[in-house]
């Protein structure tokens, strides 16, 4: 089935207008975030590329988008980046502009796939699969995440990338590398320079690749709870099969398909089985399970010396003050899309989306309240929770108090997932140490919002 070439649309994600475009029709949409090159303009330029959106439109209603900084949508200043709670927010927006239904499901991989894992966790009523090709958890190497990049790696890639001078020359080794299957056809590698030409700015490209080495999602692929399909070559080049195994091992449920093959692209080599793959993963699925469990960033706060406070300004002027304390916190809250669970006197619960805007809500709160003559302290973790009713429940709630008990005055501590998940927010952090959470298994390391 051949569809003609799509209009390019746009849609606001705060203040950022991002591309999209919608090409044929179904019973699901499949909201596909391509990764490394994409300008939803110049992909249709890519012969295979277009011939894989094809396919994909020929059994759903595919919506292609750019995320910020890259194609078609808005650009950042040299040097920066997205984060990943930017991106996740920039695929909402995206959904809701082009009118998604509850059968959505979302594809991409390898740089993508952070904020699509990240989106599924954090939004799971919103979307009925997730499709990852050629992903990871980390790009960081560990003692249980050897086969990842040293830091070592990391650096010579960037500093190989500065030096290149010609799109050409780049565009020429990534096919070589990772589209071996189309090394000899040199009108592709035309092709692929003018997209990678289009994609993002040399200095952009090297802020996103540090951000992404800098994002570790290992911790909470456990509450990713909707039907997830993954999809690796054997033999990529760029990210070895085994963080595809690893995903399959840690998030409930995955399937996963191991393909022949090294081509890095899942438009590239034998996209025919690709195609093949996501259309009996979108098309199979029937029915829907409302969700009962929820990756959320958890805040809690409360006010330092209350007791004493209250005693010595009496209940009326007392009264007055948690007054205007509970307006700081609820401005702040509606500012940054926290959700209030609970108000116990001198301190509140919420939940938010995304962990950047938490932290920044926490800092936004003892800003507001000095006014009023107090000082607040405040504690931040992302976890799964289980929903009942108005109700939270979960370790992560309680691991989210223990953090913000452990806080001195005007201080915000936040759990080490948190902090790994604000990589490029602009956040700074300073190590607050290791400490047992009473309750908690293990130890947790802490880190203080500095700056």
């Amino acid at each position: 089935m051949t569809f003609e070439r799509p209009d390019t649309q746009f849609t606001w994600s705060g203040d950022f207008s991002i591309a999209y475009q919608v090409v044929g029709e179904g019973s699901a949409d499949l909201v596909y975030l391509p990764f490394w090159m994409s300008s939803v303009e110049g992909n249709w330029r890519v012969p295979p590329f277009a011939r894989f959106m094809q396919d994909l439109a020929g059994f759903c209603r595919l919506v292609v988008m750019d995320r910020r900084g890259v194609g078609c949508s808005d650009r950042f200043p040299p040097g920066q980046a997205a984060t990943l709670e930017e991106t996740v927010d920039d695929i909402l927006a995206v959904t809701e502009a082009a009118y998604c239904g509850r059968r959505t499901f979302l594809f991409g991989g390898q740089e993508t796939g952070f904020a699509l894992m990240l989106a599924v966790a954090t939004h799971p009523d919103r979307f009925a699969g997730l499709i990852l090709f050629g992903a990871a958890p980390s790009y960081q190497q560990s003692d249980d995440f050897p086969w990842a990049w040293s830091t070592d790696q990391v650096a010579a890639q960037v500093a190989a990338h500065r030096r290149a001078t010609s799109i050409a020359a780049l565009a020429e080794a990534y096919v070589r590398r990772g589209l071996s299957s189309h090394a000899d056809d040199r009108a592709l590698v035309r092709e692929v320079a003018s997209l990678m030409a289009e994609t993002e700015g040399r200095s952009a490209a090297q802020a996103d690749f540090q951000r992404f080495f800098e994002t570790d999602l290992r911790d909470l692929l456990p509450t990713i709870a909707i039907p997830t399909l993954l999809l690796h070559r054997t033999d990529d080049p760029t990210e070895s099969i085994e963080s595809a195994r690893y995903l399959a091992a840690h998030i409930p449920g995955a399937q996963l398909v191991e393909l022949p093959g090294s081509d890095v692209q899942p438009w590239a080599g034998d996209s025919g089985r690709v195609i093949q793959e996501i259309r009996a993963f979108v098309t199979g699925i029937r029915g829907e399970t409302a969700p009962v469990r929820r990756l959320t960033t958890i805040l809690f706060t409360d006010i330092v010396d209350s007791t004493r406070l209250a005693a010595a300004m009496g209940d009326a002027e007392w009264g007055r003050t948690l007054a205007g304390h509970h307006q700081v916190v609820r401005t702040a809250l509606a500012r940054f899309r926290g959700e209030e669970v609970e108000t116990t006197g001198d301190g509140f619960l919420a939940t938010f989306d995304g962990p950047a805007r938490a932290v920044e809500c926490a800092r936004a709160i003892a800003d507001g309240v000095r006014d009023l003559g107090l000082d607040i302290r405040s504690g931040c973790h992302t976890g799964e929770i289980e929903l009942a009713g108005p109700d939270l429940h979960g370790l992560a709630v309680h691991i989210g108090a223990r953090v913000a008990a452990l806080a001195g005055p005007s201080e915000t501590l936040v759990s080490s997932t948190v902090r790994d998940l604000v990589a490029g927010s602009g956040l700074a952090f300073e190590d607050a140490g290791e400490h047992e959470l009473k309750g908690a298994p293990d130890r947790w390391r802490l880190y203080r919002v500095v700056g």
